[in-house]
């Protein structure tokens, strides 16, 4: 044999002793591993699963975990998941990646449950030289610096903490492209909220970050401040979310970093949970002097956000505010309804709490207008409202305004993972973790943002157009019906007829 033959065996021989080595090991840990759980298993008395079945009854637990992808991916129809399904997130999917959104065979949309939306296409629709675009409106009239958009659709709020710095970044940068406002969510504003260039809604939580002092009370000082950035165009007051109504935001420790702390105003890596509601607002009289106070000291549109539980308490307020003249009314209510939920939230309230915008919406509409109020408030829509049909909805119903989040959450290539509390989502939108933020790169992602806008501009004008308006502000409540329990379908106009806008006494 040659020399060159023997040392090509004598190679071949030495890799196979050490692939056996190594294999030996590994068999060998694999096997201290399986005793080690199996004694451990067997031992523990917290678990009657692993107990009873050592070892395997650990794949209980992964099967558990895996079953909410495969669900997802391979058992569930196109219009089943929850809280988003298949359909809702593809359409998403590609209006940012601006590819064409037309489907074949029909629709996958049982449009026989009841609830459902029926938009009134017109036998002579709008043709496209006819078209005009959303007119712009001004919120806050009164003010010293009102502020006037034509954008419909807008971020809404996801505070920097519950989203990574390069996911606000990209939201930032692509509202800015599309020409929407992003709010700053109750965490305060970011050196990445400003960095974008968008114009910036400023949420004043119950915790007041960023606009609270040493003690945690609400700062003139810090409003003034945050009031002289010129790209902050308007306050709002969070009273409640829909992913919780009734309980403060809830942003687990190991999020809140040493950035995330200095601009709350808060200790590091601790539980930030702000208070189930503002500790100095009581009352309706206690809402409307923080309104106006905050209004005073910023000069900019100042608004409320909440989730309605029933119109009782809309009753009040407006009689109240009329009472104590226009001075005391918010310049724009935020709806939201109990069906939102970018927020980690308990699952009771999430469940079962509050109204959903889809009955909401409707009331507290009619209460402006029984009031006189709808020409001085503008109202904003939020809570699961995605798609154009759901956007051309609201608009029927009477909103000014939409707000999206988990829309813009699916823009950025959100998969629904539900792991936005974890600080492990597979997406780098809700983590701080440097290794799984590396994916989302927010150049890209902006540009995914504006096409997203811009599809939904698009598309909610085709709805418009089709029942036949110039522009998606004309939608009104005689251009959809909803399907009923019994079968047919019914005007929005019968099934909640619109109450006409008074003219009220009030004190200016």
């Amino acid at each position: 044999m040659s020399d060159s033959g023997f040392t090509m065996q004598t190679f071949l021989i030495g890799t196979l002793e050490v692939f056996s080595f190594i294999l030996i090991v590994l068999l060998g840990g694999l096997l201290i591993a399986v005793i080690v759980t199996y004694i451990y298993d067997v031992t523990q008395t917290k678990t009657a699963i692993r107990r009873n079945y050592p070892v395997i009854g650990h794949f209980r637990y992964f099967f558990e975990h895996l079953g909410e992808f495969f669900r997802q991916y391979f058992f569930a129809m196109d219009r089943e998941e929850l809280p988003f399904n298949r359909a809702q997130r593809a359409w998403v999917y590609r209006a940012g990646k601006d590819l064409p959104n037309t489907v074949a065979f029909g629709s996958t949309r049982d449009i026989r449950r009841p609830g459902s939306i029926l938009f009134v296409n017109c036998p002579f629709p709008t043709l496209g030289e006819d078209a005009v675009p959303p007119g712009y409106i001004t919120i806050g009239e009164s003010c010293r610096n009102p502020y006037t958009t034509d954008s419909l659709f807008n971020i809404s709020g996801m505070s920097y903490g519950a989203l990574s710095k390069p996911a606000v970044l990209a939201l930032s940068m692509g509202a800015q492209k599309a020409g929407c406002w992003i709010n700053t969510g109750e965490g305060g504003v970011s050196p990445y909220h400003l960095e974008g260039g968008a114009a910036i809604v400023f949420q004043i939580g119950t915790a007041k970050n960023g606009v609270r002092d040493m003690a945690g009370n609400l700062s003139d000082e810090k409003l003034q401040e945050v009031s002289s950035l010129s790209q902050v165009k308007m306050f709002e007051i969070k009273l409640s979310q829909g992913a919780k109504p009734g309980k403060g935001g809830i942003l687990p420790g190991k999020k809140v970093t040493r950035e995330i702390a200095a601009i709350r105003g808060i200790a590091v890596g601790e539980d930030a949970i702000s208070p189930n509601r503002h500790t100095d607002v009581r009352c309706n009289n206690d809402l409307m002097d923080m309104i106006k106070r905050v209004r005073d000291v910023t000069g900019k549109p100042v608004g409320f956000k909440t989730v309605i539980g029933g119109p009782q308490w809309l009753d009040g307020l407006f009689a109240d505010i009329n009472k104590r003249g226009l001075d005391y009314a918010p310049d724009f209510i935020t709806l939201d309804g109990s069906d939102g939920g970018t927020g980690a939230a308990p699952m009771p309230l999430i469940d079962a709490v509050g109204l959903s915008l889809r009955e909401s919406l409707y009331v507290l509409v009619d209460k402006l207008n029984a009031h006189g109020l709808r020409e001085r408030v503008k109202v904003i829509a939020s809570g699961k409202l995605i798609t154009p049909a759901d956007i051309a909805w609201a608009l029927c119903v009477g909103a000014d305004f939409v707000t999206l989040a988990r829309g813009f959450m699916f823009a950025l290539g959100c998969i629904q993972a539900l792991q936005c509390n974890k600080n492990s989502c597979p997406t780098g939108i809700t983590t701080h973790d440097p290794n799984l933020q590396k994916g989302l790169v927010p150049e890209v992602k902006a540009e995914r943002v504006a096409n997203y806008v811009g599809h939904l501009v698009h598309e909610v004008g085709v709805i418009a157009h089709s029942c036949g308006a110039k522009s998606p502000r004309e939608l009104r409540r005689h251009h959809a019906r909803i399907v009923t329990a019994d079968g047919p379908s019914v005007g929005l106009d019968e099934r909640f007829p619109p109450i006409q806008s008074i003219k009220p006494e009030v004190t200016i």
